[in-house]
This record gives C-alpha cells, structure tokens and sequence, in this order.
C-alpha cells in the first residue's frame, strides 16, 4: 500500500518532534517536519506531501497564509490546521485559505492520525467543536442570505447608494424615481431586514459581507 505523505508545520519543537515520532509510528505514512513556514514551502517543493498538518502561529509568515500560498502552488495538496484557536476569525479564514480539515492540538493520538487518513481518503475531518462552529456560522449565514433574497433589485440598489452615503434625494436623482418611492422602499428594507434604521440596515449587510470576506 502506498505511503502518504505527511508534512508538519510547527515552530514549538516538543509538538513538532511528538507528532513526527507519532506518525512515524504509525503504518502506512511518511513524514517531514519544518519550524516554520518559508522552510515548509521550500521542503514541499523539493519533496512532495500528500497531507500538511499546519499550525497557525508560526514565526514570519503564519500558517493561514502558509496554506494560502501552498493551496495556489499545489491545489491537490490537503492541508490540516493543527492549532489550539478556537475563534471563528480564524477557523474561517483557514477554511477560506484552501485548509480541507481543522483539528485542536488536544486532540487524541489515535483519533489525529484517523483524521489524516480521512483528509487522505477525502474527507474533511474537524474535531466536534470546531464543526459546530462552523455549522453555526453556516446556519447565521443561511438566514443572512434569506433576509437579502427577500429584497428586491431595487431595493438593494436602494440600500447600496445609502452605504455610500447618499441622501434619498440623491438616491431619487440617481434612479430616476421620486422621493416618496424612495421612502416607500427604504421602510420595505427596514421591515425585511427587521431594523430601524439606515445605518441599521447597512451594519447588518456590511457585516454579513465581512464575515466571509
């Protein structure tokens, strides 16, 4: 059976030298380490990895931006954050930077190395409390998404000229429409979006925007 290829990011050396010892162990893989991340991205590039355990706060560039970048140069490269963060800012921006899985440090020996062989295999392994973030966030950003479909075009392209400030006379002048309709559209956005007011309405959309970006 073919070995997979493991690669280990991380800069605290007693980790570092704990999940090597581990994976060696353990049938069926191979593995590199690097401290950081310009020598992993050297190392992968002489010595190719199937599977990247990658940590997240590292010396230099970060792990986040580490996976960015490897994700570019070698799309089927699978890479694992392997961190103690918990926070939603940065399990989001691991998954947005290409990361398939996103595991606790505190997370058992034998079930890491299960989770590597599922990243292998094609699955996306999380330890359970980073999936019930992200199935939170999902479920935050599926309500978001219902409350925006409810608007109409010209509702939205109400709402976007009152994010760049303009008054409803501009807006009427814009759209060659009349001050009432614009009135009239702007408490339609305020009803559907369940808010009081323009700034109300623009914060609520400019916040589900940042929170993926």
């Amino acid at each position: 059976m073919r070995q997979i290829k493991v690669a280990i990011v991380e800069d605290e050396v007693d980790i570092n030298q704990g999940l090597n010892h581990l994976i060696r162990l353990s049938e069926g893989f191979e593995c590199r380490t690097y401290l950081n991340a310009e020598d992993a991205m050297k190392g992968i590039a002489s010595h190719t990895a199937d599977i990247v355990l990658m940590d997240i706060n590292l010396p230099g560039m970060n792990g986040i931006d580490c996976t960015r970048i490897l994700k570019q140069k070698y799309p089927k490269l699978q890479v694992m954050m392997c961190t103690v963060y918990e926070d939603d800012e940065k399990i989001f921006k691991a998954i947005a930077a290409g990361a398939s899985g996103y595991i606790l440090k505190r997370t058992e020996p034998a079930k890491l190395i299960e989770s590597i062989r599922d990243l292998y295999n094609g699955g996306s392994p999380m330890s359970s409390q980073i999936a019930r973030k992200v199935i939170t966030a999902m479920q935050h950003l599926q309500e978001t998404d219902r409350e925006n479909y409810m608007l109409s075009a010209r509702e939205k392209e109400v709402l976007d000229l009152l994010a760049k400030g303009f008054r409803n006379k501009d807006v009427a002048d814009k759209l060659f429409i009349s001050i009432s309709t614009v009135k009239s559209h702007v408490h339609k956005i305020y009803e559907k979006l369940h808010v009081t007011s323009r700034i109300e309405a623009v914060n609520k959309m400019i916040r589900k925007a940042d929170r993926f970006s």
